[in-house]
């Protein structure tokens, strides 16, 4: 069975002016409030942490600020 990567995760790994794909999929997970975030729209993620946000302001709030 053929499937599609429109209903997967994928799963990065983020590196400061960008990130690598490790297994296909179409978005990732936000760390902060589980949101589905398209990987053509993903602007924020935390290098230390390999975490993606789906926000400025929730980027800020993982990081404490």
């Amino acid at each position: 069975m053929l499937m599609s990567n429109n209903t997967r995760a994928a799963r990065l790994h983020y590196m400061a002016n960008g990130f690598r794909v490790l297994s296909t999929g179409d978005h990732v997970v936000c760390a902060v409030s589980g949101e589905r975030v398209p990987l053509d729209m993903l602007r924020y993620w935390s290098v230390a942490r390999q975490e993606p946000y789906a926000s400025a302001e929730l980027a800020a709030k993982a990081s404490g600020y």
